[in-house]
Protein backbone atom coordinates (compact mmCIF):
# COMPACT_ATOMS: atom_id res chain seq x y z
CA UNK A 1 0.00 0.00 0.00
CA UNK A 2 1.44 3.48 -0.85
CA UNK A 3 2.65 5.39 1.97
CA UNK A 4 -0.02 8.00 1.26
CA UNK A 5 -2.84 5.42 1.71
CA UNK A 6 -1.15 4.30 4.99
CA UNK A 7 -1.23 7.79 6.42
CA UNK A 8 -4.80 8.38 5.45
CA UNK A 9 -5.89 4.91 6.83
CA UNK A 10 -4.01 6.10 9.74
CA UNK A 11 -5.58 9.21 10.00
CA UNK A 12 -9.47 7.95 9.47
CA UNK A 13 -8.62 4.86 12.24
CA UNK A 14 -7.33 7.58 14.57
CA UNK A 15 -10.62 9.78 14.33
CA UNK A 16 -12.75 7.16 14.67
CA UNK A 17 -11.44 5.93 17.83
CA UNK A 18 -11.43 9.01 19.47
CA UNK A 19 -14.73 9.96 18.27
CA UNK A 20 -15.73 6.94 19.83
CA UNK A 21 -13.84 7.39 22.94
CA UNK A 22 -15.19 10.57 23.19
CA UNK A 23 -18.66 9.89 22.43
CA UNK A 24 -21.13 9.80 19.60
CA UNK A 25 -21.91 13.07 18.17
CA UNK A 26 -24.86 14.01 15.76
CA UNK A 27 -26.03 17.38 14.88
CA UNK A 28 -29.57 19.21 14.67
CA UNK A 29 -30.53 22.15 13.24
CA UNK A 30 -34.05 24.82 13.49
CA UNK A 31 -35.57 28.19 14.23
CA UNK A 32 -34.66 27.81 17.83
CA UNK A 33 -36.17 30.80 18.50
CA UNK A 34 -39.37 30.53 17.79
CA UNK A 35 -42.14 28.49 19.61
CA UNK A 36 -42.45 25.33 17.31
CA UNK A 37 -38.34 25.34 16.99
CA UNK A 38 -38.41 25.60 20.99
CA UNK A 39 -40.93 22.80 20.86
CA UNK A 40 -39.03 20.65 18.79
CA UNK A 41 -35.32 21.47 20.30
CA UNK A 42 -37.01 20.22 23.77
CA UNK A 43 -37.67 16.95 22.58
CA UNK A 44 -34.28 16.69 20.68
CA UNK A 45 -33.26 17.43 24.67
CA UNK A 46 -35.30 15.22 26.30
CA UNK A 47 -34.20 12.19 24.19
CA UNK A 48 -30.55 13.13 24.57
CA UNK A 49 -30.97 13.02 28.50
CA UNK A 50 -32.98 10.02 28.05
CA UNK A 51 -30.44 8.41 26.17
CA UNK A 52 -27.36 9.52 28.52
CA UNK A 53 -28.88 8.60 31.56
CA UNK A 54 -29.29 5.18 30.61
CA UNK A 55 -25.62 4.49 29.97
CA UNK A 56 -25.32 6.46 27.00
CA UNK A 57 -24.41 4.57 23.45
CA UNK A 58 -22.08 1.61 24.00
CA UNK A 59 -21.24 3.56 27.54
CA UNK A 60 -20.84 6.66 25.49
CA UNK A 61 -22.13 9.49 25.87
CA UNK A 62 -24.61 11.04 22.70
CA UNK A 63 -24.08 14.53 22.16
CA UNK A 64 -25.46 17.15 19.67
CA UNK A 65 -24.18 20.31 17.99
CA UNK A 66 -27.80 22.62 17.53
CA UNK A 67 -27.37 25.48 14.99
CA UNK A 68 -29.86 28.35 14.64
CA UNK A 69 -31.31 28.12 11.10
CA UNK A 70 -34.16 30.61 11.27
CA UNK A 71 -36.00 28.61 9.45
CA UNK A 72 -34.06 30.06 6.27
CA UNK A 73 -33.19 27.88 3.39
CA UNK A 74 -30.23 29.93 2.36
CA UNK A 75 -28.93 29.42 6.24
CA UNK A 76 -29.65 26.20 6.57
CA UNK A 77 -27.78 25.34 3.47
CA UNK A 78 -24.73 26.92 5.10
CA UNK A 79 -25.28 25.11 8.43
CA UNK A 80 -25.59 22.06 6.12
CA UNK A 81 -22.04 22.61 5.07
CA UNK A 82 -20.62 23.13 8.43
CA UNK A 83 -21.91 20.05 9.77
CA UNK A 84 -20.84 17.94 6.58
CA UNK A 85 -17.32 19.52 6.91
CA UNK A 86 -17.28 18.23 10.50
CA UNK A 87 -16.20 14.98 10.26
CA UNK A 88 -17.03 14.48 14.22
CA UNK A 89 -20.79 14.82 13.21
CA UNK A 90 -22.19 10.95 12.59
CA UNK A 91 -26.31 12.38 11.54
CA UNK A 92 -28.29 15.10 11.43
CA UNK A 93 -32.09 15.43 13.32
CA UNK A 94 -33.38 18.12 11.42
CA UNK A 95 -33.99 20.26 9.74
CA UNK A 96 -37.47 21.57 11.15
CA UNK A 97 -39.26 23.86 8.63
CA UNK A 98 -39.84 22.40 4.63
CA UNK A 99 -37.60 25.16 3.12
CA UNK A 100 -34.83 24.95 4.99
CA UNK A 101 -34.65 20.97 4.82
CA UNK A 102 -34.79 21.26 1.22
CA UNK A 103 -31.96 23.48 0.73
CA UNK A 104 -30.27 21.63 3.44
CA UNK A 105 -30.78 17.92 1.56
CA UNK A 106 -28.76 18.83 -1.72
CA UNK A 107 -25.78 19.21 0.76
CA UNK A 108 -26.50 16.25 2.54
CA UNK A 109 -26.82 14.47 -0.34
CA UNK A 110 -24.48 11.45 -0.64
CA UNK A 111 -22.73 12.97 2.33
CA UNK A 112 -24.63 12.97 5.89
CA UNK A 113 -27.99 11.48 6.71
CA UNK A 114 -30.31 13.50 7.86
CA UNK A 115 -33.48 12.82 9.79
CA UNK A 116 -36.18 15.88 9.33
CA UNK A 117 -39.07 16.38 11.88
CA UNK A 118 -41.68 18.24 11.06
CA UNK A 119 -40.60 19.02 7.45
CA UNK A 120 -43.54 18.50 5.03
CA UNK A 121 -43.20 19.77 1.49
CA UNK A 122 -43.91 17.32 -0.79
CA UNK A 123 -40.87 18.77 -2.44
CA UNK A 124 -38.48 16.68 0.33
CA UNK A 125 -39.95 13.48 -1.20
CA UNK A 126 -37.12 11.35 -3.21
CA UNK A 127 -34.93 14.43 -3.18
CA UNK A 128 -31.88 12.63 -2.02
CA UNK A 129 -31.69 8.72 -0.62
CA UNK A 130 -29.76 10.66 2.32
CA UNK A 131 -32.73 12.31 3.99
CA UNK A 132 -35.63 10.97 5.45
CA UNK A 133 -38.57 12.48 7.86
CA UNK A 134 -40.64 11.16 10.37
CA UNK A 135 -43.97 13.55 9.64
CA UNK A 136 -46.45 12.52 6.52
CA UNK A 137 -46.22 14.79 3.30
CA UNK A 138 -48.14 17.52 2.58
CA UNK A 139 -49.32 15.86 -0.46
CA UNK A 140 -51.00 13.58 2.15
CA UNK A 141 -51.94 15.95 4.76
CA UNK A 142 -54.16 17.94 2.58
CA UNK A 143 -55.96 15.44 1.78
CA UNK A 144 -56.87 13.91 5.30
CA UNK A 145 -57.23 17.73 5.81
CA UNK A 146 -60.11 19.00 2.67
CA UNK A 147 -62.02 15.21 3.37
CA UNK A 148 -62.24 16.46 7.16
CA UNK A 149 -63.19 19.15 6.83
CA UNK A 150 -66.08 18.00 3.95
CA UNK A 151 -66.88 15.59 7.20
CA UNK A 152 -67.70 18.38 9.22
CA UNK A 153 -70.67 19.66 6.84
CA UNK A 154 -68.95 22.40 4.82
CA UNK A 155 -69.40 23.26 1.49
CA UNK A 156 -67.73 26.66 1.43
CA UNK A 157 -64.23 27.24 2.78
CA UNK A 158 -61.73 30.09 2.25
CA UNK A 159 -58.00 29.13 2.75
CA UNK A 160 -55.29 31.43 3.73
CA UNK A 161 -51.56 29.96 3.25
CA UNK A 162 -48.18 30.99 4.51
CA UNK A 163 -46.86 32.03 1.07
CA UNK A 164 -43.22 29.23 1.91
CA UNK A 165 -43.13 25.70 0.86
CA UNK A 166 -44.89 24.40 3.58
CA UNK A 167 -48.04 26.62 3.19
CA UNK A 168 -48.09 26.40 -0.73
CA UNK A 169 -47.63 22.50 -0.36
CA UNK A 170 -50.44 21.97 2.17
CA UNK A 171 -52.62 24.68 0.21
CA UNK A 172 -52.19 23.01 -3.17
CA UNK A 173 -53.20 19.14 -1.50
CA UNK A 174 -56.26 20.91 0.35
CA UNK A 175 -57.47 23.08 -2.58
CA UNK A 176 -57.96 19.41 -5.18
CA UNK A 177 -59.42 17.44 -2.89
CA UNK A 178 -61.53 19.91 -0.97
CA UNK A 179 -65.46 18.70 -3.22
CA UNK A 180 -66.87 22.08 -1.84
CA UNK A 181 -66.10 25.89 -3.00
CA UNK A 182 -63.26 27.34 -2.42
CA UNK A 183 -64.39 31.25 -2.32
CA UNK A 184 -60.96 33.03 -1.74
CA UNK A 185 -57.20 31.77 -1.45
CA UNK A 186 -54.98 34.44 0.00
CA UNK A 187 -51.19 34.55 0.70
CA UNK A 188 -50.08 35.82 4.80
CA UNK A 189 -47.14 36.28 6.14
CA UNK A 190 -45.36 33.91 8.72
CA UNK A 191 -45.10 36.64 11.06
CA UNK A 192 -48.08 37.76 13.93
CA UNK A 193 -48.28 41.32 13.92
CA UNK A 194 -50.08 40.69 10.41
CA UNK A 195 -53.34 42.85 10.02
CA UNK A 196 -56.24 40.27 9.74
CA UNK A 197 -58.92 42.51 9.82
CA UNK A 198 -59.95 42.98 6.20
CA UNK A 199 -59.96 39.25 5.46
CA UNK A 200 -62.12 38.65 8.90
CA UNK A 201 -64.52 41.17 7.62
CA UNK A 202 -64.62 39.80 3.82
CA UNK A 203 -65.40 36.42 5.54
CA UNK A 204 -68.50 37.67 7.42
CA UNK A 205 -70.03 39.14 4.44
CA UNK A 206 -68.98 35.90 1.98
CA UNK A 207 -70.18 33.21 5.02
CA UNK A 208 -67.23 30.30 4.55
CA UNK A 209 -68.47 27.52 6.65
CA UNK A 210 -64.94 26.59 7.56
CA UNK A 211 -61.23 28.84 7.15
CA UNK A 212 -58.31 26.46 6.20
CA UNK A 213 -54.68 28.31 7.28
CA UNK A 214 -51.39 26.69 5.91
CA UNK A 215 -49.29 28.54 8.72
CA UNK A 216 -47.76 28.26 11.93
CA UNK A 217 -48.80 29.53 15.32
CA UNK A 218 -47.81 33.15 15.11
CA UNK A 219 -49.94 33.99 12.13
CA UNK A 220 -53.19 31.49 13.51
CA UNK A 221 -53.21 32.79 17.05
CA UNK A 222 -53.07 36.57 15.27
CA UNK A 223 -55.71 35.16 12.93
CA UNK A 224 -58.24 33.37 15.50
CA UNK A 225 -58.03 36.69 17.90
CA UNK A 226 -59.31 38.85 15.29
CA UNK A 227 -61.93 36.52 14.36
CA UNK A 228 -62.92 36.38 17.95
CA UNK A 229 -62.61 40.48 18.09
CA UNK A 230 -65.60 40.22 14.93
CA UNK A 231 -67.07 37.36 16.50
CA UNK A 232 -66.70 35.55 13.26
CA UNK A 233 -69.25 32.50 12.75
CA UNK A 234 -66.96 30.07 10.81
CA UNK A 235 -64.87 27.12 11.55
CA UNK A 236 -61.16 26.58 11.70
CA UNK A 237 -58.96 24.34 10.58
CA UNK A 238 -54.90 24.20 10.45
CA UNK A 239 -52.30 21.62 9.99
CA UNK A 240 -49.85 20.67 12.15
CA UNK A 241 -48.35 23.93 12.44
CA UNK A 242 -51.26 24.83 14.40
CA UNK A 243 -50.53 22.68 17.31
CA UNK A 244 -48.95 25.67 18.72
CA UNK A 245 -52.38 27.87 19.29
CA UNK A 246 -53.53 26.10 22.60
CA UNK A 247 -51.43 28.41 23.77
CA UNK A 248 -53.88 31.23 23.39
CA UNK A 249 -57.00 29.53 25.32
CA UNK A 250 -59.37 32.06 24.38
CA UNK A 251 -59.12 32.70 20.96
CA UNK A 252 -58.16 29.10 19.85
CA UNK A 253 -60.83 27.68 21.75
CA UNK A 254 -63.15 25.09 19.47
CA UNK A 255 -60.24 25.43 16.47
CA UNK A 256 -59.97 21.97 14.68
CA UNK A 257 -55.88 20.79 14.14
CA UNK A 258 -54.51 18.15 12.23
CA UNK A 259 -51.94 16.68 14.22
CA UNK A 260 -49.53 14.39 14.01
CA UNK A 261 -49.37 13.52 17.95
CA UNK A 262 -51.86 14.45 20.54
CA UNK A 263 -50.99 14.01 24.49
CA UNK A 264 -54.04 12.48 25.06
CA UNK A 265 -53.15 9.35 23.40
CA UNK A 266 -53.47 6.04 25.92
CA UNK A 267 -50.82 4.32 24.60
CA UNK A 268 -47.76 3.32 26.98
CA UNK A 269 -44.98 4.68 25.47
CA UNK A 270 -47.13 8.19 24.67
CA UNK A 271 -48.06 8.14 28.40
CA UNK A 272 -44.18 7.90 29.57
CA UNK A 273 -43.28 10.18 27.04
CA UNK A 274 -45.61 13.03 28.42
CA UNK A 275 -44.85 12.64 32.02
CA UNK A 276 -41.21 12.76 31.21
CA UNK A 277 -41.63 16.00 29.29
CA UNK A 278 -44.20 17.48 31.39
CA UNK A 279 -41.64 17.19 34.85
CA UNK A 280 -38.61 18.27 32.85
CA UNK A 281 -40.18 21.39 31.09
CA UNK A 282 -43.24 22.13 33.22
CA UNK A 283 -45.57 22.22 30.11
CA UNK A 284 -47.05 19.45 27.99
CA UNK A 285 -45.46 18.14 24.57
CA UNK A 286 -46.71 18.82 21.12
CA UNK A 287 -46.71 17.44 18.13
CA UNK A 288 -43.20 19.69 17.51
CA UNK A 289 -41.46 17.92 20.31
CA UNK A 290 -43.14 14.43 19.85
CA UNK A 291 -41.62 14.04 16.41
CA UNK A 292 -38.12 15.36 17.42
CA UNK A 293 -38.14 13.09 20.38
CA UNK A 294 -38.71 9.63 17.70
CA UNK A 295 -36.67 11.18 15.40
CA UNK A 296 -33.23 11.65 17.62
CA UNK A 297 -34.13 8.29 19.64
CA UNK A 298 -34.11 6.64 15.60
CA UNK A 299 -30.58 8.30 15.27
CA UNK A 300 -29.69 6.89 18.14
CA UNK A 301 -30.74 3.47 17.67
CA UNK A 302 -29.10 3.62 14.47
CA UNK A 303 -25.25 4.46 16.51
CA UNK A 304 -26.30 2.07 18.49
CA UNK A 305 -26.42 -0.34 15.52
CA UNK A 306 -24.43 0.78 13.20
CA UNK A 307 -21.91 2.86 14.97
CA UNK A 308 -20.01 6.26 13.79
CA UNK A 309 -20.00 5.45 10.37
CA UNK A 310 -22.18 8.09 8.32
CA UNK A 311 -22.61 5.50 5.90
CA UNK A 312 -24.43 2.84 8.13
CA UNK A 313 -26.49 5.40 9.92
CA UNK A 314 -27.87 6.00 6.19
CA UNK A 315 -28.09 2.44 5.43
CA UNK A 316 -29.99 1.64 9.29
CA UNK A 317 -32.46 4.28 8.11
CA UNK A 318 -32.75 3.26 4.54
CA UNK A 319 -33.66 -0.33 6.35
CA UNK A 320 -36.09 0.55 8.41
CA UNK A 321 -39.35 -1.14 6.59
CA UNK A 322 -43.16 -2.26 7.60
CA UNK A 323 -41.38 -5.26 9.53
CA UNK A 324 -38.54 -3.60 11.22
CA UNK A 325 -40.58 -0.32 11.99
CA UNK A 326 -39.53 1.33 15.57
CA UNK A 327 -42.11 2.14 17.88
CA UNK A 328 -41.99 5.69 18.58
CA UNK A 329 -44.69 7.82 20.49
CA UNK A 330 -45.75 9.31 17.25
CA UNK A 331 -46.65 5.82 15.87
CA UNK A 332 -44.21 3.04 14.41
CA UNK A 333 -41.25 4.49 12.38
CA UNK A 334 -40.70 3.21 9.26
CA UNK A 335 -39.09 4.62 5.58
CA UNK A 336 -40.46 4.28 1.46
CA UNK A 337 -37.28 4.44 -1.23
CA UNK A 338 -38.15 7.84 -1.04
CA UNK A 339 -37.38 9.05 2.39
CA UNK A 340 -41.32 9.78 3.46
CA UNK A 341 -42.54 7.62 7.06
CA UNK A 342 -44.38 4.46 6.20
CA UNK A 343 -48.36 4.67 7.05
CA UNK A 344 -47.90 7.86 9.10
CA UNK A 345 -51.14 10.59 9.18
CA UNK A 346 -52.96 12.94 11.13
CA UNK A 347 -55.09 13.03 14.21
CA UNK A 348 -57.53 15.16 13.55
CA UNK A 349 -58.35 17.51 17.26
CA UNK A 350 -60.34 20.06 18.54
CA UNK A 351 -58.75 22.88 21.22
CA UNK A 352 -60.43 22.32 24.66
CA UNK A 353 -59.61 24.38 27.22
CA UNK A 354 -56.05 24.13 26.27
CA UNK A 355 -55.55 20.75 24.93
CA UNK A 356 -55.91 18.72 22.01
CA UNK A 357 -58.78 16.44 22.07
CA UNK A 358 -58.71 13.94 19.43
CA UNK A 359 -62.52 14.22 17.67
CA UNK A 360 -63.44 11.09 18.59
CA UNK A 361 -63.10 11.72 22.72
CA UNK A 362 -65.64 14.74 22.24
Amino acid sequence: MPRRALIALACLTMLACQQHATGYVIAAAGPWKQGYGQMNRLGIELAVDEINAGGGIDGHKLEVIYRDDEGDGETAAKIAQEFVANINISAVVGHVNSGAMVAAARIYDGHLAALATTATSPDLTGVSPWVFRVISSDSANGIDLARFAARLGAQRAAILYENNAYGRGLTDAFRRSFPGEIISIDPITDAGDQNFEPFVSFYKLRSPEIVFVAGTEASGMALLREAKRQSLNARFLGGDGWTGVVADTAAAEGAYVGAPFTDADTRPEVRRFVQAFLAKNQRLPDGNSALAYDATMVIARALAKQGASRTRVREFLAGLGTRTAITGVTGPIAFHKNGDPIGKSFVMTRVRHGALVPESQK
